[in-house]
């Protein structure tokens, strides 16, 4: 049975990371009724969003590369221009120092690294929180209401523009990363958080779904690493450990398969028909919950 419950996360997991309805918040909803202990979940569902994670590495793996390299870039420049700095102050002279901050690439880089500011400080300060929050079917509930009332007033409003990396701000890239970090909370959609807050923005919506896939990698990668002391527990066996590592498999060729699918869906649907389900799901949640 224990298989069949990891096949069903999984495919959970890669469907509902790519729409703007809370993956977590969908396992955590199923592992509560399948009565999974707590410390067990945490991990397993770390090690899901992994998965996901390694399959848009894959998929995405040229734009990523580009990005990386252009990081790289950014850091040498600024290295350089310390040095010029340091060397202008010795000598008296004034030679220029390099643009750091050129191109789509290097924008879209820049973006990225500022958000990151953000969700990492949100993400370790509420982490605690999170966890008490995950573990109440009240909270989640209520999460999946908030992420439906967000999506609905971003499709009646109209949200949206056409900004793309060389247009978009540094304070936007800011606000999109604290939305990141109130993701953690579950049932509050981290794609449909983030995609709501760059089309209010301005965001294009094309570039909002990239902006905020490529977003949640080092937020998924930093979670698995404060995770990753439950396979010490001692409620971990060697069994729920080989079964963590094989959900993670699993969700990462599920996400494969799906990941240009459920994008493309995402780019052409109104947020309302996600709102609909939201909802739905978070009154079914708390009716389930004061039922039983």
């Amino acid at each position: 049975m224990i298989v069949l419950y990891l096949i069903l996360l999984a495919v959970i997991q890669a469907v509902t990371e790519f729409l703007p309805v809370s993956s977590l918040g969908h396992l955590g909803v199923v592992e509560h009724f399948l009565g999974m202990e707590q410390d067990a979940g945490l991990l397993i569902e770390s090690m899901l969003h992994l998965g996901t994670a390694a399959a848009i590495i894959f998929l995405y793996r040229n734009e990523l590369k580009r990005l990386l390299l252009e990081a790289v870039g950014m850091l040498m420049d600024a290295i350089g221009n310390l040095n010029l700095y340091i060397h202008n102050r010795r000598t008296g002279n004034h030679l220029k120092y390099a643009r750091i901050v050129t191109g789509s690439y290097r924008k879209f880089a820049a973006l990225l690294l500022v958000s990151m500011i953000p969700t990492a400080l949100l993400g370790i300060s509420s982490r605690r929180l999170a966890v008490l929050a995950g573990a109440s079917p009240i909270c989640q509930g209520i999460g999946f209401l908030i992420s439906g009332i967000i999506l609905l007033v971003t499709d009646l409003n109209n949200s949206g523009g056409e900004k793309g990396p060389r247009e978009a701000s540094w304070d936007s890239a800011m606000w999109i990363g604290i939305c990141q970090g109130l993701s953690v909370f579950p049932g509050i959609s981290r794609l449909g958080l983030t995609v709501c807050a760059a089309l209010l923005c301005g965001y294009s919506r094309k570039f909002a779904l990239l902006f905020s896939i490529f977003m949640s990698l080092p937020a998924v990668i930093g979670a698995f690493f404060t995770e990753i002391g439950y396979f010490g527990a001692t409620s971990m066996t060697v069994g729920m450990i080989f079964a963590s590592i094989f959900a993670m498999l699993l969700a990462g060729v599920a996400g494969c398969l799906v990941i240009r699918f459920m994008v493309q869906l995402v780019q052409k649907t109104k947020f309302r028909y996600f709102a609909v389900y939201s909802f739905a799901i978070g009154v079914i949640v708390l009716l389930c919950n004061y039922a039983f």
